[in-house]
């Protein structure tokens, strides 16, 4: 090496340092910003409230406000709708960035035409005001549907016997059927699983979020967030693939629903079909005009038959594990 070339490494190296730092610099606060806004969903006011919906409904309406504690020591909420005693339940389970209210329709309908016990539930960071702030994309979220599910066996009715029976079913949505999914796999008794646009995984759910955060679908930017999200939810966020957990599910009624409007998601959920042990157990309908994604806000014709679906679904495979 030249005296000339050891002269200018060291000018080179001083000046580009600080550009590296600063570059560094401005990576890391895009990575803490991503994270921090992406696991904050937005708050809105509840679409509608049973005590709203009791107004515009002869149905005569009767929803409770139910607290109980996630295994973690916090709080949950749900609405909750008795049914029959020593019937199944099921638990509803919303997409990221909406609420138990994009689901109460539903909630009502199945009720009234089965009989079931159902529960609508606020994931983290969801609904007004929530009690824990910060989403974890699905997966502290499965840990808290199993506390739901505890919380449904605790439920007493009027002759002090249990109000439902073990066998539970659960209905989720993008985020919502991710959580399901992996709560499945841990309680034999969740029989029945109706899953709507259901993401490869956590990142997919966070990609989603931080796309209409940013209103940029980048693949450095979902870079970026991904890094800052573990971090962020250090010890917390587990991406576990959507596959493996359902390759755990045995001997489960599974009805797997998306799309045109899912987007990557009806991908996703297209290519969960042979993940099961038992594609034969698997119903899977892939083309519908409207899914769970927006069936909440929607009306008419298309709305009516989405929710017949699913209850029609519950009804025939949960009374059948009676």
């Amino acid at each position: 090496m030249s005296s000339r070339q050891r002269i200018v490494n060291p000018i080179v190296l001083k000046t580009l340092l600080p550009i590296a730092v600063l570059v560094a610099v401005v990576l890391l606060v895009a990575m803490g910003w991503l994270a921090y806004t992406a696991a904050r969903p937005p708050q809105r006011a509840y679409l509608i409230t049973p005590e709203q919906f009791a107004q515009f409904s002869d149905r005569g309406l009767k929803a409770t406000e139910e607290q109980w504690t996630n295994r973690d020591g916090t709080s949950a909420r749900g609405w909750l709708l008795r049914g029959g005693t020593d019937v199944p339940a099921v638990v509803l389970l919303h997409r990221f960035g909406k609420d138990r209210s994009w689901l109460l329709n539903l909630a009502v309908k199945l009720n009234e035409s089965t009989n079931y016990t159902v529960l609508c539930t606020d994931s983290r960071g969801h609904g007004p005001n929530p009690p824990i702030e910060l989403s974890t994309f699905g997966t502290a979220e499965a840990e808290d549907l199993g506390a739901a599910i505890n919380f449904l066996r605790s439920l007493k009715s009027a002759q002090g016997g249990a109000l439902t029976t073990k066998q539970i079913g659960l209905y989720g949505v993008e985020m919502g059927a991710y959580a399901a999914l992996i709560a499945a796999t841990n309680d034999p008794d969740v029989r029945t699983l109706a899953l709507d646009s259901v993401p490869a995984s956590a990142d997919q759910v966070l990609q989603n979020a931080v796309d209409a955060n940013t209103g940029l679908s980048n693949v450095l930017v979902h870079l970026l967030a991904r890094g800052g999200i573990r971090a962020y939810l250090f010890g917390v966020y587990n991406n576990a693939s959507s596959c493996e957990m359902a390759s755990k599910l045995n001997d489960r009624a599974v009805l797997l629903l998306s799309g045109a409007e899912a987007g990557g998601l009806r991908d996703s959920t297209a290519q969960l079909v042979q993940c099961f042990p038992n594609p034969a157990n698997v119903e899977a309908i892939n083309d519908l005009p409207l899914t769970g994604l927006n069936a909440g806000s929607a009306t008419g014709t298309q709305a009516e038959g989405y929710d017949r679906r699913i209850i029609d679904f519950f009804d025939r495979t949960l009374r059948a594990t009676q």
